[in-house]
């Protein structure tokens, strides 16, 4: 009796898992220095206005306790919980964010017509950002300011590019 295995296609793989593994990898610093430079600016932000840690608090009150105490910011007390459950969530949404990125750059890398749809996407993913905290973060944005949170998007994704132009000196975007 023999046994006979007929396999004659191989598994659908485009790259390499180690290639799969830099892009992810790429995509996780970025996420982070991303997430970094957003927290060192309201960082400075909350020195300068004598309320160390008050921003991550407020954010974090904002997204776990649902908009408790929301009604006047002013009065909320800094909670070094809240602090470090939103500086966890906000670096955690920055990976995933810096992630999409690496991956969307590397497909720009191999064809090369994806690359201004690529860049067109991340401006207007920006933008809806901040669309979005108008929409639906009003409190929020009474007490931080949307300019201040503005400048913090733009400088992380300033970071986050000039990292990926580090990484990726060849890629070229051209509309």
């Amino acid at each position: 009796m023999a046994v006979q295995s007929k396999t004659t296609s191989a598994p659908f793989v485009t790259a390499p898992s180690s290639e799969i593994s830099n892009v992810y990898r790429e995509g996780i610093v970025a996420g982070l220095l991303g997430a970094a430079t957003i927290a060192l600016w309201f960082l400075i932000l909350d020195i300068f206005s004598a309320r160390i840690f008050y921003t991550p608090s407020l954010l974090g009150s904002a997204l776990f306790h649902r908009g408790i105490a929301l009604d006047r910011p002013e009065t909320l007390s800094v909670s070094f919980e809240m602090v470090l459950l939103y500086t966890w969530v906000h670096g955690m949404v920055f990976c995933v964010i810096g992630g999409l990125a690496s991956k969307l750059l590397a497909l720009a890398e191999r064809n090369l017509d994806l690359g201004f749809g690529i860049l067109l996407l991340f401006v207007v993913f920006e933008f809806g950002f901040v669309g979005a905290a108008f929409i639906f973060a009003e409190p929020v944005l009474h007490a931080l300011t949307w300019p201040a949170i503005l400048i913090g998007n733009l400088m992380a994704a300033a970071v986050m590019a000039a990292y990926f132009s580090r990484r990726r000196p060849g890629l070229t975007i051209e509309p």
